[in-house]
């Protein structure tokens, strides 16, 4: 999953929270060839460590006769005929029309053939795909986010249901299985709105009436143009794996193109209680990795230690809070606490500047013993200014370079009873 359709699940994740309703994960695997167990895994482990977790789950590759019984009862109310037009029949016709200034809409030549024509192409090797005869009306319904829409399908091509070799689009076997699931709500991308059409025309044929449809806009990146599925560093698992946080992936799809601000939520359930399809925009929402980094350090600075304790034991660090509650202010993600840990029980050997020898020599001296704790910086430093004369950067920059070979980084306070005195001082002579 890339973070484009992980914001349509996360949508759809919180009108289930919020309605107390079903959540459903469909696999759209009528292409056998290229549907793989690993693709589907991969897509139920990115749901779940987003915090989402289907209610059920679903497989279009297991449900061909029910679409098959349904293509039947198509083709039987007239809705559903053969055409057998090669691709390439299908794009020269296409270039006539343009050439007339007509538009490039399929002209529906099939249905004149007579069952002789058919016998007859059939019997040359051509096998029909079939497409849904459309009323060729205005389709209207009120979305949930864009507000009243309606579309004449009179301007679209009637839509191809079955390919040759008798596989399914998309369009037939999701309105099947809305019908059969009692599917009540559906949000998607924008760029479904035309197919909504379609759909709802399939739906009313078969059942009367179709589900409630929202269409949120579609991500753009910050600089305002459309991103990429293949980019690697805006999959989940990506996401994933550079330790970025599933609440600050979470918080951000779900703000993004609305009216709220867009803060960190250590808890789904505050989303939750904000959420409305009404707040969001029909503009573009704009999608900046940098400030996803972002709201991932400032939900890692307000999260208690208890709540990444599995993680960092993962990195090998078994510190337990003190560590945490010392360096959480100085992480982007998660992965980062490994470079403060190496801080502490490392072997730091950045030499100090000649002229900053004395100065170490008598922070040595002035050490206090152990057992220390943060109260220990503020009177040993005091006790350096007194001794030296030195104060502000002249005094804290020689210190945190020797101390932790870094001219920034985690409140020394914090860090020195985790260093300890003995390594303190190795430091200090170093």
């Amino acid at each position: 999953m890339h973070i484009g359709n992980a914001r349509t699940a996360i949508l759809n994740w919180l009108l289930r929270l919020k309605r107390k309703g079903v959540f459903i994960l469909r696999y759209d695997d009528t292409d056998v060839e290229r549907s793989k167990q690993e693709f589907a895994d991969g897509i139920l482990e990115d749901l779940q460590w987003l915090g989402i977790t289907p209610d059920r789950i679903e497989h279009q590759s297991k449900r061909f006769e029910r679409y098959l019984d349904i293509a039947e009862e198509l083709k039987r109310k007239g809705r559903l005929y053969p055409c057998y037009e090669t691709p390439d029949e299908l794009e020269r016709r296409r270039k006539r029309q343009l050439g007339r200034g007509l538009p490039p809409i399929y002209d529906r030549a099939a249905l004149a053939l007579t069952e002789a024509d058919r016998d007859k192409l059939e019997s040359e090797g051509r096998k029909p795909h079939w497409r849904f005869k459309l009323d060729h009306r205005a389709v209207a319904w009120d979305d949930h986010i864009r507000g009243p829409q309606h579309i004449d399908t009179a301007t679209l091509s009637d839509p191809v249901l079955v390919r040759e070799d008798g596989s399914y689009l998309y369009t037939l076997p999701s309105v099947v299985d809305d019908i059969d699931f009692g599917v009540t709500h559906v949000i998607r991308g924008e760029d479904h709105v035309v197919n909504t059409a379609v759909q709802i025309e399939i739906f009313e044929t078969l059942s009367g009436a179709s589900p409630h449809f929202a269409h949120h806009s579609l991500l753009t990146g910050a600089d305002g143009k459309g991103l990429s599925k293949r980019l690697g560093s805006l999959s989940i698992a990506s996401m994933r794996e550079n330790g970025l946080e599933p609440m600050a992936v979470v918080s951000l799809a779900a703000l993004l193109g609305t009216s709220d601000a867009i803060v960190p939520h250590r808890r789904v359930a505050t989303l939750v209680e904000a959420f409305d399809l009404q707040k969001l925009s029909r503009a573009p929402a704009r999608f900046d990795e940098a400030e996803l980094k972002s709201l991932n350090a400032k939900l890692l600075h307000s999260i208690p230690y208890e709540e990444v304790a599995d993680e960092l034991r993962a990195l090998g660090i078994s510190d337990g809070a003190p560590f945490w509650e010392a360096i959480r202010g100085n992480v982007t993600a998660i992965a980062e606490a490994k470079q403060w840990h190496e801080v502490i029980h490392g072997r730091v050997t950045l030499p100090a500047r000649a002229n900053d020898k004395e100065l170490l020599m008598e922070a040595k001296r002035l050490l206090p013993p152990e057992p220390w704790d943060r109260t220990m910086w503020t009177s040993w430093t005091n006790a350096l200014k007194e001794t030296t004369g030195r104060k502000g950067k002249e005094l804290f920059r020689p210190l945190r370079l020797a101390l932790t070979g870094l001219d920034h980084g985690p409140e020394l306070a914090a860090l020195l009873p985790l260093i300890g005195k003995a390594e303190t001082e190795r430091r200090l002579s170093s």
